[in-house]
C-alpha cells in the first residue's frame, strides 16, 4: 500500500480506502456477516488504514462494525465518519433510499458526536465530516463553532465536508474549501463522471485542502466485469442507476479499454483507481468493497503502472467530446 499525507494535517491515508457502507447496509448487495468480518480484518492486513463511514450507514451500524470487527485495532486505523441527517427521529420512518431530515444545528452536532463516538467504542473521531450538507449550512458560523469547540476538546481531530452530488454540490464544496478552510471534501470522480470535481482540483490545490473520491468505477461499469446492464435487487443502490445510463456507459468503457490488459499491466478495475490517483490533490479513492477477490484486486492497483500523460490526454479528448456519442447523456449521478 501507497500512502499520502492529508493537507495541513499528520493524517497519512492509504491511497484506496474503505467505504463502510459496503459491509453496513444491503445498498451494494447482501454481505454475509462473516464476509463483512473478513473484508475489514484483511484490509488492515493489505495496509488499508483509511476507513469512511457515516453515523447513518445502517442507522449507527456502520459505526458498530468497525468497533465489533477491529475494535482492538483502533489506533492503526484513520477514522472518518460523518453528520448532519436525524436518523433518532423515529415519527418520520424512512422509505427507500429516500433522504432524511437534515440537522446541524450545535446541540444536534454535539449529541451525534458523542453518538458516533459511543458506536466507534473510541474517545476521538479522526476526520467528522458534513453529511451531503447545503449552502445554508456551512454559511452557518454557529456549525463551525462547534466543530472547532469539539477540536480544542479532543473530541475530533479534523473536519470536512462529504457532497452529494444530487444534494450539494459545487457551490458547496467550494465555500466549504474557500471560507470554511476545511481539511477534506469527500466527491465523485471517475472515467465517466468528472464534473464538476475537475473545477475543484484547482481551489483543493490553492488552499491545501485533500479531496475523498468514491465510486471510482461508475456503478460496476469500469471494473470490466460487464458487457451488457447488470440486474441489481431493487433493494441495491445500482439499481437507481437507469438501463439508459449504464448502456450508454458500457459504450464509453470500450473506448478505455486500452488503459487494461496484461500487456499494460492493470485490469480495467485497477486501470479506474489509478486514473482518479493521477489528481495529486485527490489524497484517498474509496472503491466499493464486497468480496476478498475485489478488495485484492483494488487494493492492488496502487503498485500497478500509473496513468501516462498520453492516456490522461486521450481520456480528455473523449471526456470533452462526450466519448464522440451523438446525443449527450442524460444528467444523474450517484448519490
Amino acid at each position: 500500500m501507497k500512502y499520502r499525507n492529508l493537507p495541513r494535517t499528520d493524517l497519512l491515508l492509504s491511497e484506496v480506502g474503505f467505504g463502510v457502507w459496503t459491509v453496513a447496509t444491503n445498498w451494494w448487495g447482501l454481505i454475509p456477516e462473516e464476509t463483512r468480518r473478513s473484508l475489514l480484518e484483511e484490509a488492515l492486513e493489505l495496509g488499508i488504514n483509511f476507513f469512511d463511514t457515516a453515523d447513518t450507514y445502517g442507522e449507527g451500524y456502520g459505526e458498530e462494525v468497525l468497533a465489533k470487527f477491529m475494535g482492538h485495532r483502533r489506533h492503526e486505523m484513520i477514522i472518518a465518519t460523518k453528520f448532519g441527517y436525524d436518523f433518532y427521529d423515529t415519527t418520520t420512518p424512512r422509505i427507500g433510499h429516500q433522504e432524511r431530515p437534515q440537522k446541524f444545528e450545535p446541540e444536534f452536532i454535539r449529541f451525534a458526536c458523542e453518538q458516533s463516538l459511543r458506536r466507534l467504542n473510541t474517545d476521538y473521531i479522526d476526520l467528522y465530516q458534513l453529511h451531503n450538507p447545503r449552502v445554508p449550512a456551512i454559511e452557518s458560523d454557529e456549525v463551525f463553532e462547534t466543530l472547532e469547540d469539539l477540536k480544542h476538546e479532543g473530541k475530533i481531530r479534523f473536519y470536512g465536508s462529504a457532497l452529494g452530488p444530487d444534494i450539494g454540490w459545487f457551490e458547496e464544496g467550494q465555500l466549504s474549501m474557500e471560507e470554511r478552510h476545511v481539511n477534506s471534501i469527500q466527491i465523485i470522480y471517475s472515467i465517466l463522471e468528472q464534473d464538476p470535481a475537475k473545477d475543484f482540483f484547482p481551489i483543493a490545490a490553492k488552499e491545501e485542502v485533500g479531496l475523498l473520491s468514491r465510486v471510482p468505477h461508475a456503478s460496476e461499469a469500469l471494473t470490466g466485469r460487464y458487457d451488457a446492464p447488470p440486474e441489481f435487487d431493487e433493494s441495491d443502490h445500482r439499481s437507481f442507476r437507469r438501463h439508459q445510463w449504464l448502456s450508454e456507459a458500457l459504450v464509453k468503457v470500450d473506448q478505455v479499454k486500452f488503459l487494461a490488459g496484461e500487456d499494460v499491466g492493470r485490469t480495467m478495475s485497477q486501470a479506474a483507481i489509478q486514473f482518479v490517483l493521477n489528481q495529486p490533490t485527490i489524497t484517498s479513492v474509496l472503491p466499493n468493497f464486497t468480496t476478498l477477490e475485489e478488495l485484492k484486486e483494488y487494493s492492488d492497483a496502487v503498485d500497478t503502472p500509473p496513468i501516462s500523460e498520453g492516456d490522461q490526454a486521450i481520456i480528455d479528448d473523449l471526456w470533452a467530446n462526450n466519448f464522440y456519442l451523438e446525443e449527450p447523456e442524460p444528467v444523474f449521478r450517484e448519490i
